[in-house]
């Protein structure tokens, strides 16, 4: 991917990143946070690299927020079982 596409996905998140060169190289920083940081990605000193690590984290932490069991209630299983048996139920009378 290109520098271009990796910022722009992470922008889209997080309009406000911009890229920080200090001594360990440069990195992708929203405010005072460094986005990366939680999966642990290597110093680099290549500012595409910084981009392309940012966007591999943001969107490692969209599908952990999408599939983390913790996420849901048991109201929103309930509904989510709800709607699958609603559509259960109408595909058998369609036939």
């Amino acid at each position: 991917m290109s520098v271009d596409k990796n910022k722009k996905k992470v922008l889209k998140q997080y309009p406000n990143a911009y890229v920080d060169h200090g001594q360990e190289g440069a990195r992708v920083m929203n405010g005072d946070v460094f986005l990366a940081e939680e999966y642990f990605m290597p110093n680099t000193f290549d500012e595409s690299k910084a981009w392309e690590y940012a966007a591999i984290a943001c969107r490692t932490t969209q599908n952990f927020n999408r599939t983390h069991p913790m996420r849901m209630d048991l109201s929103a299983i309930e509904n989510k079982i709800n709607r699958i048996n609603k559509r259960k139920r109408r595909g058998r009378r369609v036939k």
